[in-house]
């Protein structure tokens, strides 16, 4: 009877996981409306001739590997360091005000947030409202190529490091308080606690979710840079999203040329996950698969 609760995950992950697969045949097809996916007829390879022959899909995979793995290298240790702080507060009041507030922003759409962004740094916004009281010159925060990067990882970081947090603080009160005690015993310092206590005991946890993060470095993003780029920051900002959606819906349509597009995206995030749950491995970790 206990597996029976498992039928409405099961039916929900067949509808909308494997059976939206079938989809995927249309890389391999020239996708015409009027005979539908399965009458549309077989080009085998051509659409991914078509692929890697465009300058512009070997500009936007280079453009998305660049700007995730800067996000990624620098916005990843960011829940860490905060469950680790939020962990050390002994007012269990405090404690749960300050998860409340750094969680919310989670809930917020990239809608939302980007239209924050837009209010605070535009030309006629807060910020730059602020520096013409003071007398300063304005900038041009939204219309600059090189404040592009940092204003998205500012933002994923505002965004998306509570909830993060919220693994590891599971992971954190998972750890044996005896461990604690014993130091605490031994006169080892807060720190020295963190240090060889609690970051040994999170690490598995802290692997796995960065194999995760790894796994989706092709895939990541598309909200945030959709809503926050511009045409001034085009040329910074077109990812391999970005990308798949200009040639589906901002062009003549091409089903077919996005969909190959997309099953190569899969492909090489699946090959990034298998490198860096390998590479754990090697280095003495826990990987995803055994």
């Amino acid at each position: 009877m206990t597996y029976t609760l498992l039928i409405p995950g099961l039916v929900w992950l067949i509808l909308f996981a494997y059976l939206p697969m079938g989809g995927l045949s249309l890389a391999f097809k020239h996708y015409k409306a009027n005979e539908g996916i399965w009458g549309s007829p077989w080009v085998g390879f051509e659409n991914f001739k078509y692929v890697f022959r465009d300058p512009t899909f070997a500009q936007a995979v280079w453009r998305t590997l660049y700007v995730n793995i800067i996000k990624l290298v620098i916005t990843f240790p960011f829940p860490i360091l905060l469950a680790l702080l939020l962990n050390e507060l002994r007012m269990r009041k405090t404690k749960k005000l300050f998860q409340t507030v750094f969680t919310f922003p989670q809930f917020l759409s990239w809608i939302i947030v980007s239209g924050i962004v837009i209010n605070v740094l535009s030309y006629d916004g807060l910020l730059n409202s602020a520096l013409q009281l003071m007398g300063l010159p304005t900038i041009n925060f939204l219309g600059s190529e090189k404040m592009f990067l940092p204003m998205l990882i500012l933002t994923d970081i505002w965004k998306s490091t509570g909830w993060g947090a919220i693994i590891f603080l599971a992971a954190i009160s998972g750890i044996d308080q005896d461990q604690y005690e014993s130091a605490q015993i031994d006169g080892a310092s807060r720190m020295q606690q963190i240090f060889k206590i609690t970051l040994p005991n999170i690490l598995p946890t802290v692997t796995v979710m960065f194999i995760l993060n790894v796994g989706g470095l092709m895939s990541a993003g598309f909200d945030q840079i959709f809503n926050l780029a511009n045409a001034a920051t085009q040329n910074v900002s077109q990812v391999l999203d970005v990308y798949i959606y200009r040639i589906t819906f901002q062009s003549s349509t091409d089903f077919s040329f996005s969909t190959a597009v997309s099953l190569f995206r899969s492909l090489v995030n699946m090959i990034l996950l298998l490198a860096a749950d390998r590479v754990a491995k090697m280095m003495g970790g826990d990987g995803l698969f055994r």
